[in-house]
């Protein structure tokens, strides 16, 4: 398996799509990488010679903000916005959409499931 940026990439996918399973790029980027190093994006990751390997490797972490940083930078950006009361750390602190969706109906994923209101159990 290859190793890049503390992640196993699988070995038996294209390289493009393995490239995906680091945080942080996607399908696009992924391409762009392999573009710019001028390797096939059908080719398999077991196929990769080392050299390959360490060149993409390289690239990534001389180029892009990758898994622990990215996810430690996007950590500190809504900790900013909480510490200064901005409206979109307001409602990042209340667990409601920030993105200016509506809350009337929807919004599920990020208010939980329903509370139940005024319901009783039967006591024998």
């Amino acid at each position: 398996m290859a190793r890049i940026s503390g992640i196993d990439i699988p070995r038996d996918k294209h390289i493009v799509i393995s490239l995906t399973y680091i945080f942080g790029i996607g399908k696009p980027l992924a391409q762009k990488i392999l573009k710019d190093l001028n390797i096939e994006e059908t080719r398999k990751t077991k196929d990769l010679t080392e050299e390959e390997v360490v060149k993409i490797r390289a690239y990534i972490d001389n180029n892009f903000k990758v898994e622990g940083d990215l996810r430690r930078e996007i950590t500190q950006n809504i900790k900013r916005l909480i510490e200064i009361n901005s409206y979109r750390g307001i409602r990042h602190k209340r667990g409601l959409p920030v993105r200016g969706q509506r809350t009337h109906t929807n919004a599920r994923t990020r208010k939980g499931r329903k509370r139940a209101v005024g319901i009783k159990t039967k006591s024998k």
